[in-house]
This record gives C-alpha cells, structure tokens and sequence, in this order.
C-alpha cells in the first residue's frame, strides 16, 4: 500500500468517528518533497482552526529565545518573576510552602505540582457550559484550594496553569503581551499571516464542536493564554511544527536538555512531557505500541495535533474539531507513525 493509500485509509476512519463533523490532514517529510493533505466537512489546509493546546509551542519557543538572549535561565525561581500577591499560597503541600523552590523548569517540563485551573471546579467546563474570561489572577485564586498538589520536581502532571505561568514570564521579560512577542518572533518571520493570538472577543475565533453542539467561546479561549488560546492553519501548522525542530528559534542541541521526559497523568492518555513539548514512545515497554521510535510535538483537547516523527522523518499535523473525544488525535497521529511505511 502506498503513502497515500495508507493516509487516505487512516484519515477515513478517523472521520467516521462519533461527532466529528469536519477535519483536516496535512503530511510532509522534512524535505518537502512528499506533501499530502485531506479535508473532511468542507475543511482544507487554509481553513483556520483553533490551535488549543499546540499554543504552548509557541510559549515554548518565547522562553527559549529568552533563554538564548541570556534573559532566563531554566533554572531561575519563580520568585525573581512574580509579586508576593500571585506567589502567596501559590504552592502548598501537607503545610509546606513549596514556592521558593518552583523554577521556570518546573513550569516547562510540567512537574511544579501546581493543579491545573482547567480542571479546577466549574472551570473544567469553561468551554462547554458558558462563555467566561478569567483574568490571570482569578485562575490562580481558583487553584488555592485545589487538593491535588505534590513537591516539585518529584513527578510529572500536565496542567494549563504552569503555561499560563510562563506567558507571565515572557511578557515580563519582553515588556509586550504574549500575542506582540509571539508576533515579533515567530509568526511574521516564519510568514504565517493567519497565525495569531487572539486578545479580545473582537478578533476572529472559530467555532468549537462538543458532540453536536457548535460552540463560540472567545471570552474562554483567550482566558487560556500562554497555555493555547492560538488560531492558526494545517498549511501555518505545519511551517511551525517544522521551524520547532530544526534550530530556526534555538540550537537543535537544545533537545538535549528538554528531552528528559516525565510520565503524565493516566487522563492524558499514555503521553510523557519534556521541556515544553509532549513524546509519545513507540515500540517501548511503556507503551502497548509495537513500533520504533517516538512521536515529539503536541495534542490540543479540541482535536488539534502537530507531531514529528523523527524515526521516519515525517510530520503530522491536522484538527478533527471535537472536545468530546480529546484521544482522536494523537491515535491518528500514532497510527499514522506505525503504518506508513
């Protein structure tokens, strides 16, 4: 069976999946000679599409380009960045204050132990039942009495507020919101004229699908900066995912530093976490795959996927458009990695 014929195969019966109304493929080799992407429902490589979680490449990106400026370094504490206001009961385990020992790290590789605002109380529904903006101090008082905490640095736990944290830390640094800098460093010189942070209602967000229901939540979505609030295309996408892992931002030896992966939570669907960015293993004892290698890059919980595939160098990028079935993704993604050959 050919690439195509494997792609067209996959990309059919990811499709014919529960709710998913519209989708979109794109497939490309480093090179740039092999290209093929597929539309479902009326969507193409130019349609926008909400980035979701993808958007915490971007901030990856920030604080490296930081870092490579000599303004951070990973191991700064948190404490050189936020006011005693926001740092004050901001990490609290069994009656130990944990706050001094928090450090950009932590954030990056999601081992802080700090809850997740996302799934804190109603605000895990904050796409689903209603339209609301949490400014930044609000998702952090919603966490103070959330009891999931652990010390830092002891595992690995994926939560939206450590993104939200580094965004913080960027906009500090460079003196400009995230939306500016993300701007300013990556999307205009990459070209993406469609890419963007969306800051206010005004700017033009598309439509979420919960199983039937068409959702518009820009007051949610831009609540979510620096944890992925982005719009952005297949064809953008891919630009991105590209320039990622090619030394375009910083010294490709980075990934030596951020590819010392932690297990996530059993919710997050068998995916570990490096420095800012998620590894899917393949063919390892960890994992129930039988295949080589790794997938590198992200999932967003709407349906949004960029991963690259080194062992094959491929990258994979698309968006089903479902936050009823957050697992789409990175299984087409997987599927993808092991069945082309």
């Amino acid at each position: 069976m050919s690439h195509v014929e494997t792609i067209e195969k996959i990309f059919k019966k990811a499709t014919s999946s529960k709710n998913v109304h519209e989708a979109v493929l794109l497939v490309e080799n480093k090179a740039g000679d092999f290209s093929f992407d597929l539309g479902y429902g009326g969507k193409t490589v130019d349609t926008p599409i909400f980035t979701a979680s993808i958007g915490k490449l971007f901030t990856t990106t920030c604080i490296l380009i930081l870092e490579k400026q000599n303004k951070l370094t990973l191991n700064d504490p948190l404490t050189d960045y936020f006011d005693l206001s926001i740092l004050d009961g901001l990490h609290t385990f069994k009656g130990v204050d944990y706050v001094d020992q928090l450090t950009i790290s932590n954030l990056l590789f999601q081992t802080s132990g700090i809850p997740d605002w996302l799934e804190n109380g109603r605000d895990k529904n904050v796409f689903i039942d209603d339209d609301r903006f949490l400014s930044f101090e609000e998702k952090i008082t919603s966490i103070r009495k959330d009891k999931r905490y652990f010390p830092p640095g002891t595992r690995s736990r994926y939560s939206d507020t450590n993104f939200v944290l580094l965004g913080k830390i960027v906009e500090k640094l460079a003196k400009k919101s995230l939306a500016q800098v993300c701007e300013e460093w990556i999307f205009k010189p990459l070209g993406l004229p469609k890419t963007y942070l969306p800051t206010s209602e005004e700017a033009f967000i598309t439509n979420v699908f919960y199983k039937d229901q068409s959702l518009y939540r820009p007051n949610a979505i831009v609540s979510a900066s620096g944890s992925g609030d982005g719009m952005t295309t297949a064809r953008e996408l891919m630009i991105f995912l590209k320039a990622f892992f090619n030394g375009t931002f910083f010294p490709k030896e980075t990934f030596e530093r951020l590819s010392n992966y932690g297990k996530l939570q059993l919710t997050m669907g068998g995916a570990w976490y490096g420095g800012g960015y998620m590894q899917l293993p393949l063919g390892n004892p960890r994992t129930l795959f039988m295949g080589k290698g790794e997938l590198l890059g992200h999932s967003g919980a709407t349906g949004s996927f960029a991963f690259y595939y080194p062992e094959k160098d491929l990258y994979f990028v698309g968006d089903f458009n479902q936050l009823a079935n957050p697992g789409l993704p990175v299984m087409t993604a997987i599927n993808l990695a092991l069945k082309i050959k």
